[in-house]
């Protein structure tokens, strides 16, 4: 990822480790920089990157399925469960349209 790189979340449930079903499109955020650093969190150092996020509002999958291109192959679901993939121009940007911005 570099900076400039849009990303896209999905969230398949409301909270990690819940079995309570969310499948939305939650957040919209841009690579702010090239730095990439540890995080002190106790024992866990994961590494982190600048995000600069949109005020946007989630959007259910179901609400835009039929318009990507990610949903168009069998078992195309397995994709989202790997934490990071690339998607098409395409899907991005029906996603992020789909996703209304949020007025200020």
């Amino acid at each position: 990822m570099h900076a400039g790189d849009t990303l896209i979340y999905y969230s398949p449930t409301e909270r990690l480790g819940d079995r309570t079903a969310l499948q939305q499109f939650t957040a919209v955020g841009t690579i702010s920089d090239h730095e990439i650093w540890h995080a002190e969190e106790g024992d866990f150092k994961p590494l982190r990157r600048r995000v600069t996020y949109e005020d946007r509002l989630p959007v259910p999958l179901a609400a835009i399925k039929a318009q990507l291109v990610l949903a168009s192959t069998p078992n195309w679901g397995y994709q989202l469960r790997r934490g990071l993939i690339e998607l098409t121009a395409e899907d991005a940007a029906t996603i992020r349209n789909a996703m209304v911005a949020v007025a200020r």
